[in-house]
């Protein structure tokens, strides 16, 4: 992986923006540690920072055709180049050196914008045509990869962290309100926004054409995901679901560095390691961090390292260590990001990058083959909801939701206020409300009155209803899977394994987000995703020769440790962070209510682990941006009136 930056003035003042362009280079050091290199000519300057993986010696960026005429700055792996290399070779382009960027270079020549559609992998880059005075930028189909933009006063600028255009002097510094009320939805900014206002993210899937002549950047979907199920049985598709994973993984094994894996115990991740150790004649390091009780899957995973023979590395995720892990997460993150898996995420990385340089991981697997429980349960529920007439649901059934007691500590069979909740909305309210991580009384009672005010009318559940209102022929399965696929995956689960990985220099693949690969499994009927009473149906009867049956039908554990007993032994330091002054001169919380919050926590009254731990990380990125020194003061930048 690499990290890139870019300004293309809009208006031609004859500066080359060099000492910016270092400086906003200087600022991702961490996601290339193997060299830097810059292009600066009036009106445009292209800064990157390299991590080599494919043909160290001669793939330095930014790279340019036989001319110079065209320079690219790109941030990741193009696993099908060496195939578009052969096409266009054909063709009489010359290549200069055995990496997969210049493939990209070419490609433009031969396919202009079309180009990015022949391209397998997890990509985003910036090439700049000076004799069409052009920029194009593209970014994966899944957002595996990063791009970040804003317009400053007459100037295009971007880059592959927020921290890259923070060091431009243009770059706003203002808070956006709705992507606060976002955050605490989901506990991430949905793509395309961020938590600043005019910084933006270039959509997954997504290219940005921008012409200096004047004309205004033209932004453009290139792929999207199947929206309708096809017919196949278990049969068929469990060996060809084996033959395609072996595909998909073996694409991601080329790599001229040590590659290893991240081996959890689970079926994903179990899955990846045992496609890759069958097709590698060295022996495959993977790389394990376990817990402290009973989310530790590290039995597992050394009973999967054995079968395959890998060189097992181990590693442990101390919850002592989580409050100060919020401070020190955002900075990583660059905005507030509310998913305390990242924690542990680092370590792995961390682990990892001491003995390789690229690793796999199983990501994309729960999403792509119904593996979350949320999943079956939506897909329930819409069953139900067919039988009931929408007054029935919203009167009688939203009734009952509102006066049943929220029972947290009772057995699971009498805390049923989510349930009727849900069957009372339609599907798309429904789900959204599956997925946030807090219900809009429940954060804005923690928002002051002037932040309140201003995000009066913002509905954080609107893109849910956008993309199942786009994909209403698709079955209900499908149509959450799609919804997390725009905006779960890209938004936290890809955002956490990037910032992660690239914080330790090292580059992270998943085989189970090749395009192909991931529209067939899609595709698949509900049945066989959802099948048997459990997720990932399909996938788990394919790895029976491949894998232990304790490994694939055991229950499902999450990659964090529990942190609400850990915030009731130190309450003390959670009140000093979110109700110290950083939280309290923002003009955004209220902190009685926060107090009254923390109180209910501490006494077992009520469990609100996953509120705290949001407001750790948003405490977290106001200290980060207020001691940043390109950032300006916090009171400046917040959204009281």
């Amino acid at each position: 992986m690499c990290g890139l930056a870019g300004i293309v003035a809009l208006a031609d003042d004859g500066s080359s923006g060099n000492l910016v362009i270092r400086a906003m280079t200087a600022a991702i050091a961490h996601r290339g540690p193997d060299g830097e290199g810059f292009f600066t000519a009036p009106g445009i300057a292209l800064g990157h920072r390299r991590l080599a993986i494919i043909d160290p010696a001669g793939g330095h960026q930014p790279m340019f055709n036989e001319d110079r005429s065209i320079a690219i700055v790109f941030n990741g792996e193009i696993f099908n180049f060496e195939t578009i290399r052969a096409e266009l070779a054909d063709a009489g382009h010359v290549f200069r050196n055995k990496c997969d960027t210049e493939a990209i270079v070419h490609a433009w020549e031969s396919w202009g914008t079309e180009c990015v559609t022949r391209l397998s992998g997890q990509f985003a880059f910036a090439l700049w045509d000076s004799n069409k005075q052009l920029l194009f930028c593209a970014r994966d189909r899944m957002g595996e990869k990063p791009f970040y933009y804003t317009y400053t006063e007459g100037a295009f600028v971007f880059g592959s962290e927020i921290a890259a255009l923070a060091a431009h002097p243009g770059t706003p510094r203002g808070l956006r309100p709705e992507a606060v009320d976002d955050f605490f939805a989901y506990g991430y900014v949905p793509e395309p926004g961020t938590i600043f206002d005019g910084v933006m993210k270039l959509p997954p899937a997504h290219t940005l054409l921008l012409d200096r002549s004047g004309r205004p950047p033209r932004l453009e979907r290139y792929w999207s995901p199947p929206d309708r199920s096809e017919k196949i049985d278990a049969v068929e598709a469990a060996p060809l679901l084996r033959q395609k994973l072996t595909q998909a993984v073996g694409a991601c094994l080329v790599a001229d560095v040590p590659l290893g894996a991240f081996l959890s115990g689970g079926v994903d991740s179990s899955a990846v390691v045992a496609a890759a150790a069958r097709q590698r004649s060295a022996k495959l390091d993977t790389f394990t961090v376990g817990f402290d009780g009973a989310e530790d899957e590290t039995p597992f995973a050394r009973q999967v390292a054995e079968r395959y023979g890998t060189t097992q590395h181990n590693d442990r995720a101390a919850a002592t260590d989580m409050i100060a892990a919020a401070r020190i997460q955002a900075r990583a993150f660059g905005e507030p990001f509310g998913d305390s898996s990242a924690v542990p995420t680092m370590t792995v990385c961390r682990l990892a990058r001491q003995h390789a340089t690229v690793a796999l991981s199983g990501d994309g697997g729960d999403e792509v083959f119904g593996g979350y429980r949320r999943y079956r349960w939506h897909s329930l529920v819409s069953g139900v909801r067919k039988h009931l007439p929408a007054g029935v649901r919203r009167h009688a059934i939203g009734t009952l939701a509102a006066l049943y007691p929220k029972l947290d500590r009772a057995p699971r069979f009498l805390r049923a206020k989510h349930t009727l909740t849900e069957l009372s909305l339609d599907s798309a309210l429904g789900y959204a409300r599956t997925i946030t991580r807090t219900q809009q009384a429940e954060r804005h009672a923690l928002f002051s009155p002037a932040l309140r005010a201003r995000i009066a009318g913002h509905d954080p559940a609107a893109p849910v209803r956008a993309i199942m209102d786009g994909a209403h022929e698709a079955d209900p399965l499908l149509q959450a899977q799609l919804t997390d696929l725009a905006t779960w995956l890209p938004g936290d689960i890809l955002t956490k394994v990037d910032r992660a990985s690239m914080a330790a220099s090292l580059e992270v693949r998943a085989p189970f987000l090749d395009h192909e690969f991931l529209s067939w499994g899609l595709s698949l009927p509900a049945g066989l995703k959802i099948g048997g009473g459990g997720g990932k149906h399909i996938l788990k009867q394919a790895l029976e020769p491949l894998l232990p049956h304790n490994i694939l039908y055991r229950p499902k554990q999450g990659f964090t440790s529990d942190l609400a007993p850990l915030f009731r032994a130190q309450m003390a330091r959670v009140r000093t962070l979110v109700l110290g002054p950083v939280m309290r001169d923002s003009g955004l919380f209220d902190a009685s209510a926060i107090g009254r919050l923390l109180d209910a926590h501490e006494a077992g009254a009520r469990d609100h682990a996953q509120v705290i731990w949001l407001l750790l990380a948003f405490e977290g990125f106001l200290a980060a941006l207020a001691t940043t020194p390109v950032a300006v003061p916090v009171e400046e930048s917040v959204v009281v009136a």
